[in-house]
């Protein structure tokens, strides 16, 4: 009979038992198209022109995940059981417009994600894990299928509140794994890699609040357009304020830069401020009060930690 027990250590450090990283991701250097928008050597900061407008409803997407316990699946007849994890995410949507902003729809998920094909279906009093498959037992790839299904637990809810044809969909973070989605826009807060030639960059710096780089095709794993804008801070620091905005690679480049002028007329006004938030300005007022409002319906991690030691309990009894 399989089954699966929990293990002992607090789920935000490392397992107890290290397992060897059986995925090697590699890494590969950006490929970049700098004069989509305007030749490389004649980039300057952008200022959205009279004819572009900012969306007359823009949808802000956004989710979060979170490991409740680590796990092992118990194989029939194998000596070694398979490592994995029970997880809760949650997606949500909020609409902004004229008006304010108003929450859509939140929806949570919760799954034991594992390499074995026998990972059971876990029932507790407060919620219920479905089995779900990773490609190998590696703590990367568990993390990265808990990450696709986030991702497609943001793209369900993103077609289906899809109901205006002038209305623009920004997604928190990188907007791989959703390109296909019409007037949708990646936006990422943070930056781990300068993309950007030397004299790019330097226009990056430039950038003044509500101002934005020309567009550019960049390519690593998969292949998008991209800008940068910054928004209003009140740092002089090179970077503060300055986030990458992501289009479909498909786009037509006339299109791709409507979409920038309309994201950069957009986000301003939505801005974080420091004394509210420590990621201001780049977290968006709506971006971190649906973070507070999906967190909060994952549930108490403790609750869900202890009847998930119960569950594996009842399991353990069943298979002696």
């Amino acid at each position: 009979m399989t089954g699966f027990t929990v293990d002992p250590w607090d789920p935000g450090y490392a397992a107890a038992l290290a397992v060897e990283n059986l995925a090697e991701l590699g890494a590969t250097s950006a490929e970049l198209v700098l004069d989509v928008e305007r030749p490389a050597e004649d980039w300057k900061p952008v200022t959205p022109g009279p004819g572009a407008r900012a969306p007359a409803t823009l949808l802000v997407a956004d989710g979060v995940r979170r490991i409740d316990a680590r796990v092992w699946v118990h194989e029939p007849g194998a000596a070694m059981p398979v490592p994995g994890i029970a997880a809760s995410y949650a997606a949500g949507i909020v609409s902004c417009g004229p008006d304010g902003a108003d929450l859509v729809e939140i929806e949570v998920s919760r799954s034991l994600i594992s390499a074995s094909p026998h990972a059971p279906e876990v029932k507790t009093p407060y919620a219920v894990y479905q089995p779900s498959k990773a490609a190998d037992a590696s703590f990367e790839e568990l993390s990265l299928a808990l990450q696709r299904q986030v991702t497609q637990l943001e793209v369900d809810l993103s077609v289906r509140h899809r109901s205006r044809s002038d209305d623009l969909l920004l997604v928190d973070g990188p907007l791989r794994g959703r390109t296909h989605l019409a007037r949708t826009v990646g936006y990422v807060k943070t930056h781990h890699t300068a993309y950007l030639p030397p004299p790019q960059s330097e226009v990056v710096a430039a950038l003044t609040p509500g101002q934005r780089t020309p567009v550019f095709l960049m390519g690593t794993s998969w292949r998008r357009h991209a800008w940068y804008v910054r928004l209003p801070v009140q740092s002089s620091a090179p970077w503060a304020g300055v986030a990458r905005c992501e289009a479909g690679a498909d786009l037509d480049p006339a299109e791709a830069v409507r979409l920038a002028d309309a994201v950069t007329l957009a986000l301003p006004p939505l801005a974080g401020v420091d004394y509210k938030d420590p990621r201001a300005p780049q977290n968006l007022v709506p971006i971190g009060g649906l973070e507070k409002l999906l967190r909060h319906h994952l549930g108490d991690p403790r609750l869900l930690y202890r009847a998930l030691r119960t569950a594996a309990g009842g399991e353990a009894r069943a298979r002696t």
